[in-house]
């Protein structure tokens, strides 16, 4: 009898390891889809399949059935300054063109060739932040997750039925300069700062801004690219990103932050930042937000405090220069001996 319950006992703690395991999953699963997730829905007229890349590459081939919206997703959906547009008509405009409503699914992609896949979360963002909450989604593993499961590329323009389309700002989505200087400066506490940034820009040894560095009181430094599965290029014997993203390495990432707390993810021009910003959504945190003029803007400020400042040395360019113009004066003394 007692071997019997101690057997019993043994099957019930597999059963329940097995449950954790299994139960270790995204909070919001529905914001990334797979390859056939899209197939099923793309011809549903309540789904909107859209390429974020440059209309060149959406014409040379793309997802059968997939629209683009004339330029790459970053360059659609913000200004010229690569801000979010503040006018709400003008997304209305331009969306309602593009045949997505206030119920359409949308799905974007990007690729990693052309180096698009932030465009597809600068979208998602943005979309979020229109108050397209749920109905948005992006494809896990971009457009070579398409290719890679066999699936054919169409070069026939694709032009849906123009709606209607009303934006609902949600402003806790995005956050401010005022607000993130505030954070800098200590005056406001809770608040989880990340740097999605690599290494260097995050140590202020790689300069973008008129000076380098990092926002004072980040809590974290998460390059976005290290947030992908990652497979060993034969070629090279290097790691080469797969666009796949997988609950165990995301939440390995932002495992010491706190769920219930405001968090805002920030890089150089606050595209980057927007995959930190979904993969935020997907593990379930109650206020994420992009911080959408980032490094480019805080950064040129001489006024805001920065850890890690270092500026460029224009002397050791000078110096460059004339190496440059002493070497181009040698060749040109040797080509005409010859």
């Amino acid at each position: 009898m007692r071997k019997r319950l101690l057997v019993i006992v043994a099957v019930c703690l597999s059963l329940l390891v097995s449950a954790g395991s299994a139960g270790a999953q995204w909070a919001n699963p529905g914001l990334l889809v797979s390859v056939d997730q899209v197939e099923q829905n793309i011809n549903k007229p309540d789904w909107v399949v859209v390429d974020c890349r440059k209309l060149e590459e959406y014409a040379k081939g793309h997802i059968p059935g997939a629209i683009s919206l004339g330029k790459n997703c970053k360059d659609a959906l913000r200004d010229a300054t690569s801000r979010v547009f503040t006018s709400a008509s003008k997304y209305d405009s331009l969306l309602g063109k593009a045949g997505i409503g206030n119920n359409t699914n949308v799905v974007l992609y990007g690729e990693i060739k052309s180096k698009s896949l932030d465009d597809a979360s600068v979208g998602f963002w943005i979309f979020e932040y229109l108050g397209h909450t749920d109905k948005v989604h992006v494809l896990n593993g971009g457009l070579e997750a398409w290719t890679h499961a066999g699936k054919k590329l169409d070069t026939q323009p694709v032009i849906k039925p123009a709606t209607t389309f009303k934006s609902k700002f949600v402003k806790s989505r995005i956050a401010t300069t005022e607000e993130i200087l505030k954070i800098a400066k200590g005056q406001v506490k809770g608040v989880q700062l990340i740097d999605s940034r690599n290494k260097k820009e995050y140590a202020g040894e790689d300069i973008r801004s008129v000076r380098g560095g990092r926002i004072p009181n980040c809590t974290l430094n998460v390059p976005h690219e290290e947030t992908y599965d990652t497979v060993k290029d034969p070629a090279t014997g290097k790691d080469k990103s797969t666009g796949v993203l997988s609950y165990d390495k995301v939440a390995k990432a932002y495992e010491k932050l706190d769920k219930n707390k405001r968090t805002i993810a920030y890089c150089q021009t606050g595209s980057r930042s927007t995959l930190t910003y979904l993969e935020l959504r997907m593990l379930g945190f109650k206020d994420p937000a992009n911080y959408d003029d980032s490094w480019i803007i805080y950064g040129a400020n001489e006024k805001f405090p920065v850890e890690e400042e270092q500026r460029i040395d224009f002397s050791r360019i000078k110096n460059l220069e004339d190496k440059v113009k002493a070497l181009e004066g040698k060749l040109k003394t040797a080509e005409e001996k010859h």
